[in-house]
């Protein structure tokens, strides 16, 4: 029934698209010559750094790998009519919260065999995160069987802007102790200015996207978005409220980030890039890009809320292989070499797209102090100490945690006070999750 509804699902969409997807193992004329598709998302710097890679374990392995790569928005789509279409890759990008479906569907291949019996594959190595993101017993996703193996792991860090502290005379912030909630609106102030004196502001202390930044100030004031057996969605406490209703004010009370009718003409990821916004996340796939700026930054943990303790989100992406590829041995050599091959993760590593996914060279990549940011160590410290997993890569869906932010712009806006949203979205939430929950056979 569920397989069912998965592909039926699937299909709907391909029909609406009108999505075609060519040179996908299932569909592929055979020459005789062995060729694997792989399918990644990414930009042009990703592209360039994944061929590169991908050249030397071609000529190591005698077949033709045969790249697909499309754009971040467009992954899921394409992935999943390539899914419905029967022309699985043979090698392909998934994330953690895709496992459950996945394996439940006969999507992806258990590599458990071959990943613990590989001579050349040191699991201790790779970062525990990475590798448990894709285990999954067959009820919670973390634990049992491993369906892929950790492409990268995703520490959303925080950064600021080190020349705009330092023109303004205003001391470096401690790269090992958080700022506290008021201190950052502090020192946010100073750092929201006119500049040319029109009139209009044109520097600002931060500007954070409430959809990939509020899990920070929530945890870190001591609210969870689930209970532990994922059943039951708990944003309606005082402390979560408390969190997204500071988040709101940073706007609407303390004017520390650009307007709705500013952010509209420039958002503010293009303003922390021009120099404008002092705070703003950072991840390791904003490295390469962030080389070309016109200042410098580093890295800091996330002000802390009343638990005293930073906090955010680790991501990552998986690799595994397609249950219908016809070189299972091969496609699997594939995914070891693109998550642990030591020459293959230097290659991506130096091309800025991550941070290193094997222990034994983290600590030399963050001793180089040739390159930004200065403060490597902070991506290493979420990925070994505080960074957790979104909250909904470990559910069967994510459609009750995108409930949370569908009607969440009266909050943001201040028409509506975040205590009162919350209790309104709470239900909501949980009958997506009770679905969600229902199709995974849990509760």
């Amino acid at each position: 029934m569920k397989r069912s509804r998965f592909i039926a699902a699937s299909v709907a969409m391909i029909a609406t698209t009108g999505l075609l997807l060519s040179g996908c193992s299932a569909g592929a004329a055979d020459t005789g010559e062995k060729q694997l598709t792989f399918m990644f998302r990414g930009g042009e710097d990703e592209k360039a750094a994944y061929t590169t890679a991908i050249k030397a374990f071609e000529k190591a392995n005698d077949v033709n790998v045969k790249i697909i790569v499309t754009t971040a928005d467009d992954y899921s789509t394409k992935l999943k009519a390539a899914i419905a279409g029967k022309q699985i890759p043979d090698v392909f990008y998934i994330g953690p919260g895709d496992v459950q479906a996945y394996v439940n569907n006969g999507v992806i291949l258990d590599i458990t065999d071959y990943v613990e019996n590989s001579d050349t594959l040191d699991l201790d190595n790779i970062w525990d995160y990475g590798v448990d993101s894709y285990r999954f017993d067959g009820s919670l996703v973390g634990q049992g069987a491993i369906y892929a193996l950790p492409k990268d792991v995703g520490p959303f860090s925080f950064g600021y802007n080190k020349t705009m502290f330092e023109a303004a005379g205003i001391p470096l912030p401690d790269p090992d102790v958080p700022l506290t909630l008021q201190e950052f609106v502090d020192i946010s102030k100073q750092l929201t200015v006119d500049l040319d004196g029109d009139g209009e502001l044109d520097q600002w202390g931060t500007g954070l996207n409430v959809q990939w930044s509020l899990q920070s100030f929530a945890w870190s004031n001591g609210a969870e978005f689930l209970n532990k057996d994922r059943t039951k969605v708990t944003v309606d406490t005082p402390e979560f409220a408390e969190a997204l209703q500071w988040f709101a004010d940073l706007s609407n009370v303390e004017h520390i980030t650009p307007s709705t009718a500013q952010a509209q003409t420039l958002d503010t990821y293009q303003r922390w890039m021009s120099g404008q916004i002092a705070f703003f996340p950072v991840g390791p796939w904003d490295v390469s890009t962030y080389a070309d700026l016109d200042f410098d930054y580093d890295l800091i943990p996330y002000p802390a809320g009343s638990t005293g303790e930073s906090a955010t989100w680790t991501g990552t992406l998986g690799i595994a292989v397609g249950s219908t590829t016809k070189y299972p041995e091969l496609s699997e050599k594939l995914v070891e070499y693109l998550s642990a091959d030591a020459t293959a993760q230097q290659t991506l590593v130096d091309a800025g797209v991550q941070i290193p996914n094997l222990k034994d060279t983290a600590d030399t990549w963050v001793a180089d102090s040739t390159t930004q940011p200065a403060n490597k160590q902070e991506f290493l410290d979420i990925v070994n100490g505080y960074g957790r997993a979104l909250p909904a890569n470990n559910t069967y869906n994510a459609e009750w945690y995108d409930e949370l932010f569908t009607n969440i712009q009266p909050v943001l806006d201040g028409t509506q006070t975040a205590a009162d949203y919350l209790k309104e979205a709470q239900p909501k939430m949980q009958a997506f999750l009770d679905d969600a929950n229902a199709q995974a056979g849990i509760g």
